[in-house]
């Protein structure tokens, strides 16, 4: 880079913006002066850490991936290290999940791949598979580059009640989504690749299962001990930004100097800046609504809504011997999954104190049974998960509920090429991150945000 001193703009601060600004501190020369905007009065996005009847207990994403699919630690925890958190990362208990179907919580069938069996016989009686199901017919599942809708993949080799039983709840859980509308290569991108070579779907998820290197002893998931927003605040001292909060960026334009011009704050009184790179790190909608021709491919984006409900049970509360459950939307309930808190995370069982249930509520398609108040939610949360785990619950001594609306991308089929034509489509010295384009999940906005500021630094560096 040269060294006329540059500014950049991040224009979002939840987790895939405040990776980009890390990134662009560790990259840049120190005189860069980086700039995040943030809407709302707080950063981190949908990562929040709250109390609950005087335990920690989030608001938003409660944990990560600790790998990726090629064996190596996931971006996530490599930023955690990065933030000098490395010894601050804590893992769950070893305790299995179940699966909420006709009144009885049941193990879930091990061996599939979000859902999807790679061995039929293996199901435990929870999903009865077509008859003559996943039949060889002589080719590859997909052309190569193509993309479906999970449902469609696995109804036509698998039958319905695979789908509905087991996929949809996984999926569920993830995105909020139902299988038959989400896109394949986004949310399982490693079966999307198999599939163009092998002929049944069982063979695809072996295929898929076996090219991923997991780690021996390594555990699949992580958070950090004192709460997702320690990993905020540590991302924003690192980045070194200056951060403006509760301004948001109305407008974004280039300058005849090849500048970028952002006018934010109220419509009556705004505010103007002018920079020499963007990263967009907010949701689709915004994004393209700043981007003007340029967000056309992306403005379609659809989102779910979902409500989080947290119970602090009085000491002592009996729960299922598990880690929580998932329940498939075949029955009926507004609660889509449980977590028995303070009984998955070891570090929080330890001292008196309440146990924690969070329970998840709505799918995509379900926002107006989400339009109850408070305790009016709260009282649906409870009374469906007595029902779901088939024992009447205590009053909680203390409870929150946390919206949010519009929260999570719905990838219809056919999601990644149009990402793929919005940034071939960009001007030099924008780029865009966040899970609207990259996928949900901490690692994977980690990841996002960092390849945009790469991208951000290469057009400055030969500028």
């Amino acid at each position: 880079m040269k060294s006329v001193r540059k500014r950049i703009a991040v224009i979002g601060g939840g987790i895939a913006g405040l990776a980009a600004a890390v990134r662009l501190r560790d990259l840049t020369p120190s005189g860069t002066e980086i700039v995040v905007y943030e809407r709302s009065p707080v950063l981190g996005g949908k990562l929040h850490t709250g109390e609950l009847g005087g335990r920690r207990v989030e608001r938003g994403a409660e944990s990560f991936l600790a790998s990726g699919s090629d064996g190596a630690e996931s971006a996530a925890v490599m930023f955690a290290r990065r933030l000098g958190l490395g010894d601050a990362l804590v893992h769950p208990a070893a305790r299995p999940a179940a699966l909420a179907i006709g009144g009885r919580l049941t193990p879930i069938p091990g061996g599939t791949l979000v859902g999807v069996p790679g061995d039929l016989s293996a199901l435990d009686g929870v999903a009865l598979p077509a008859s003559g199901a996943d039949v060889d017919r002589g080719g590859p599942l997909l052309a190569p580059g193509a993309d479906v809708a999970v449902g469609e993949l696995v109804r036509e080799r698998y039958g319905d009640e695979v789908v509905d039983r087991l996929v949809d709840p996984m999926l569920g859980g993830v995105y909020a989504g139902r299988a038959d509308r989400l896109s394949l290569r986004v949310t399982m991108p490693q079966l999307a690749a198999t599939a163009e070579t092998e002929h049944t779907l069982a063979g695809a998820v072996r295929a898929a299962q076996a090219r991923s290197r997991r780690v021996p002893g390594r555990p699949v998931f992580a958070a950090v001990g004192e709460g997702m927003s320690r990993l905020v605040g540590a991302a924003a001292s690192a980045s070194g930004a200056r951060v403006v909060l509760g301004l948001p960026v109305r407008e974004l334009s280039r300058t005849p100097a090849g500048r970028w011009k952002l006018i934010f704050g109220s419509a009556p009184s705004p505010q103007v800046d002018e920079v020499d790179a963007v990263i967009l790190a907010v949701p689709a909608k915004p994004a393209a609504r700043l981007l003007g021709d340029a967000g056309a491919e992306i403005a379609a984006l659809e989102y779910a809504s979902v409500a989080l409900a947290a119970l602090a049970l009085p000491p002592g509360t009996r729960l299922p011997e598990l880690s929580g459950f998932l329940v498939p939307p075949g029955e009926g309930t507004l609660v889509k999954a449980a977590t028995f808190f303070t009984t998955k995370w070891p570090h929080l069982a330890d001292g008196p104190g309440p146990v924690v249930v969070r329970v998840s509520l709505g799918r995509a398609g379900e926002e107006d049974r989400l339009q109850l108040d408070d305790a009016s939610l709260l009282a649906v949360a409870r009374r469906e998960l007595g029902e779901l785990i088939g024992a009447g619950l205590p009053a909680p001594v203390d409870s929150w509920v946390q919206r949010w609306g519009g929260g999570l991308p719905q990838y219809a089929p056919g999601h990644a090429d149009r990402v793929a034509r919005a940034r071939a489509g960009l001007p030099e010295g924008l780029a865009l991150a966040g899970a609207a384009f990259d996928g949900v999940g901490i690692p994977a906005c980690v990841g996002s945000g960092e390849r945009a500021a790469d991208d951000v630094y290469r057009f400055l560096e030969g500028n």
